[in-house]
């Protein structure tokens, strides 16, 4: 028993520290390595789909919980040596009833919150800006709908590219910059394979498939940088397409505006259309 009790203090300890550790990393929308749980929610969607995944957590927690008990109890009541003389009922209608209601009732209960966060997380009603997201292999293209002309590309950053700070396979050459406490309409599709734009600390996982535009929105709650990925197989370089979004405050999305304008007006595609193939091997 003493050794029981160490390596449960033991597991106890490393699920604190991983748990502390994560949620400081999930702060700049992000996981950790050994990170427990899920990122940190920064939008109302994201929070909503924690709460139904606590939810569920719960639910199937007690379904193993019960199916446990009921086996060992089957094991230890009705095995030859305590049941020499075993019945012969073969139905048993009140048990009957139960096993038929109860996962029923258990279905309407996770499919009243399913229901709600699927139509909550679909769309909009009242956007407050417009973002198109267009996946290319390997990299992302944003347009700003409500600013004319306002479009750019982001290339995610070699190894030999990366600033302090920045992390390896997520930062990307140029960063798309919202605003916080805005309702923000995603559009997203591509133009060659179907890609995913994936953002968890916001709640956002869209498909991007080639002639169809896809529509999903977005709020984010707290300024700060929130990484994703390309979550759709789309070949060689599929885990080199990351996605960097930041979050400002109105006043200085404002300012950022102004300078993005002059930034990107006139900037052509980038060069890099296609991985290099020594690159795409390793």
């Amino acid at each position: 028993m003493a050794m029981v009790r160490k390596i449960v203090a033991l597991f106890a300890v490393l699920a604190a520290s991983t748990l502390t550790m994560g949620s400081a990393v999930a702060a700049q929308g992000q996981a950790s390595p050994w990170q427990l749980g899920l990122q940190e929610a920064f939008s109302p969607v994201a929070r909503d789909m924690h709460d139904f995944h606590q939810l569920l957590l719960v639910i199937i927690t007690a379904i193993t919980v019960l199916v446990l008990v009921l086996l060992v109890y089957v094991v230890v009541r009705f095995n030859r040596k305590a049941n020499p003389n075993p019945s012969k009922t073969s139905h048993n209608t009140l048990i009957e009833i139960i096993w038929t209601v109860v996962p029923v009732l258990i279905l309407v209960v996770i499919a009243i919150p399913s229901f709600n966060l699927l139509y909550f997380g679909d769309r909009v009603e009242k956007a407050d800006m417009t973002l198109k997201a267009i996946g290319y292999q390997w990299y992302w293209g944003y347009e700003y709908m409500d600013e004319d002309g306002l479009a750019f590309e982001a290339v995610m950053l070699e190894d030999n590219e990366l600033k302090e700070g920045q992390p390896r396979l997520l930062a990307t050459d140029n960063t798309v910059v919202v605003p916080v406490d805005t309702n923000i309409r995603l559009l997203i599709t591509a133009e060659d394979v179907i890609h995913s734009w994936a953002m968890p600390a916001l709640g956002v996982k869209m498909d991007a498939v080639p002639g169809r535009l896809n529509e999903t929105w977005m709020r984010v709650e707290k300024e700060g940088m929130y990484y994703g990925q390309c979550s759709e197989l789309c070949g060689a370089r599929h885990g080199f397409m990351p996605i960097a979004v930041k979050a400002v405050s109105k006043e200085e999305y404002a300012k950022w505006l102004v300078e993005a304008k002059k930034k990107y007006a006139g900037i052509d595609a980038p060069v890099m259309k296609v991985a290099d193939a020594s690159v795409a091997a390793q």
